[in-house]
């Protein structure tokens, strides 16, 4: 039996889901900000962050470092940004915790934080009239299922648990809200 998973109020298909742990899920993006950005979700739906248990919490952000990990070497990044938008005056169009997961390459954006205000206008303009801009155009549900599928992506579902365990519990009590991770 296939799962099925909800973001807010909207049925995703589990073919736009790439990693899922008992917790969390992790699916591509229907309109990407930059190539690779993808969402990072519990499976429970919660609207703010602070209401995540705190299994929750550390499955989340250990979730969203593992699949940044691959995602950077995937699309040659060199730095991920990791963003959530707690509610609705913080930009949150869909009532469902998650973190954006984008990898960034050098040029991007002409000022690297203008990447925060992208995400912030796309989400107003969603919610506005849930028609992003000409440049961020719906992709077909193909099209993210094979991002989903790609094995490249996929080979972390096949990472050593021990490790990732060992990963939860040392990351337990993990609260962020907003981080940028830049590898040198």
């Amino acid at each position: 039996m296939e799962a099925s998973y909800k973001f807010g109020p909207y049925k995703i298909d589990a073919r736009e889901v790439f990693h899922a742990t008992p917790l969390s899920y992790a699916m591509v993006n229907l309109r990407p900000l930059l190539p690779g950005n993808v969402l990072v979700c519990p499976k429970r739906e919660v609207k703010r962050f602070a209401d995540l248990s705190s299994d929750e919490t550390s499955d989340l952000w250990v979730t969203a470092k593992e699949v940044g990990v691959r995602l950077e070497q995937y699309h040659k990044a060199s730095s991920l940004t990791f963003a959530i938008q707690d509610g609705p005056q913080a930009g949150q169009t869909v009532p469902h915790v998650h973190i954006h997961v984008i990898p960034r390459k050098k040029g991007d954006f002409e000022k690297n934080d203008e990447i925060y205000d992208a995400i912030d206008v796309k989400e107003r303009e969603l919610k506005e009239k849930l028609d992003l801009d000409i440049e961020r155009k719906d992709r077909s549900m193909e099209e993210m299922a094979h991002e989903a599928n790609d094995q490249v992506i996929r080979e972390f579902q096949n990472s050593d648990d021990l490790w990732l365990t060992w990963l939860n519990l040392l990351h337990g009590s993990m609260l962020m809200v907003l981080i940028a991770v830049v590898c040198l």
